[in-house]
């Protein structure tokens, strides 16, 4: 096992009606000024809004709001909340929703006290030095934002997406109520238990050794993901497993299963063409990516993958190669992402075969030449990966 420092200073507030005490917590913060962040109208829709206000009002918090985050945010909201929060003097930024207004109000609170082009965080041309206080009220669990140091924004002139690390990304505090996540749609819901899969998946297939411990709780994490994403498919209002899919998501991400090792993060790259070119809901992208890379990795370390096809899926090993096994896990993954109505080839996600070189040209301009550490890849390796993604 690697050394280490792990570090998450955000304070999560779980559980029911917990939306009531963002008020509170906020006045905890020292918040005198926030800008509400959220998506295009849901959480007014559903009352959501008007719970939030009413606790912020309640202790005396002036606010404004933006709305409008779109799933893959935009730079272009994130400018326009960064001339809101100077024009209004806001010093705490609200995010009210998933992983896109959450990527977004960091990006914004960050932007805010810096004096030059927010892009130049993600551009790795300036590193963040200060930002506005952040905190969260979850509604859509899946890209783990509301407890990670991680920040994802498209740059529309382009469309390039890009993700940038800096631990003033980290929220003060997280409010995750598994009730607010009812409504969502099965897709939304199955889009985000791939979404966290993966934040676990980059993590558990390294290099690094001696990793069995972390190896083990991310392995049952993985298993109670699964078992609580098919539950929902049946039962949406299941709080249990509503809960369970909302506390997995956020550790999944806070980066407790990357401690001790090297992470990889070459399919999160590989996926960010996709959604960037195609504007696919992330989880999805991943779908599609994540057996064709399996696949295309397996010879790096059959063991291990052997080791996630019996642990995570049960496959038995009697009368079969380590190959075998690991690659009956693959083929389990798949049927488990198609039972809970998720693509796993292009056609699913609409992407095209004669898009790739496109979407390599991209990835280079993005990553450069070479990316990830399970193995490194070069661009013909990413051509290879995406070929597999197209077969039938």
């Amino acid at each position: 096992m690697n050394n280490f420092i792990f570090h998450s200073p955000t304070k999560f507030v779980f559980g029911k009606n917990t939306e009531f005490q963002v008020g509170a917590l906020l006045k905890s913060y020292k918040a005198k000024k926030v800008l509400i962040h959220y998506g295009t109208g849901s959480i007014k829709r559903s009352g959501l809004f008007d719970r939030v206000v009413q606790s912020i009002q309640k202790e005396n918090i002036d606010f404004v709001e933006l709305g409008g985050v779109v799933p893959n945010p935009r730079d272009t909201l994130v400018y326009e909340g960064i001339e809101l929060c100077k024009k209004e003097k806001v010093d705490f930024v609200l995010a009210v929703g998933g992983g896109s207004a959450i990527d977004s109000a960091k990006a914004i609170a960050a932007g805010s006290k810096y004096d030059g082009d927010f892009w130049d965080f993600y551009d790795g041309k300036a590193t963040i030095e200060d930002a506005l206080g952040i905190g969260v009220v979850l509604t859509i669990p899946a890209a783990g934002s509301e407890g990670s140091a991680s920040s994802v924004i498209t740059k529309t002139d382009g469309m390039l997406k890009r993700g940038h690390y800096s631990p003033f990304y980290r929220a003060q505090f997280s409010i995750i109520n598994p009730e607010l996540t009812y409504t969502l749609p099965s897709y939304q819901t199955s889009a985000g238990a791939v979404d966290m899969m993966g934040h676990i998946f980059e993590r558990y297939f390294t290099k690094s050794e001696n990793t069995l411990f972390v190896d083990r709780l991310a392995e049952g994490t993985l298993v109670s993901i699964i078992e609580a994403a098919k539950v929902l498919m049946d039962d949406p209002t299941n709080y249990e497993a509503r809960s369970v899919i909302c506390w997995a998501g956020t550790i999944a991400h806070n980066g407790f299963f990357g401690v001790g090792r090297n992470e990889d993060w070459a399919s999160h790259r590989l996926e960010h063409e996709l959604s960037a070119l195609y504007d696919v809901t992330h989880g999805a992208g991943l779908a599609v990516i994540y057996p064709a890379y399996m696949k295309y990795t397996i010879d790096v370390d059959v063991q291990r993958y052997k080791r996630f096809a019996m642990k995570v899926f049960g496959v038995e090993s009697i009368n079969k190669t380590d190959k075998e096994v690991a690659l009956e896990g693959i083929s389990k993954l798949e049927e488990f992402y198609q039972s809970i109505g998720m693509p796993t080839r292009f056609e699913g996600i609409n992407a095209k075969k004669e898009d790739i070189d496109f979407l390599v040209e991209k990835l280079e301009e993005n990553v450069g030449q070479e990316f990830g550490h399970y193995q490194v890849l070069n661009l013909e390796d990413a051509k290879n990966i995406y070929l597999l993604a197209c077969a039938k």
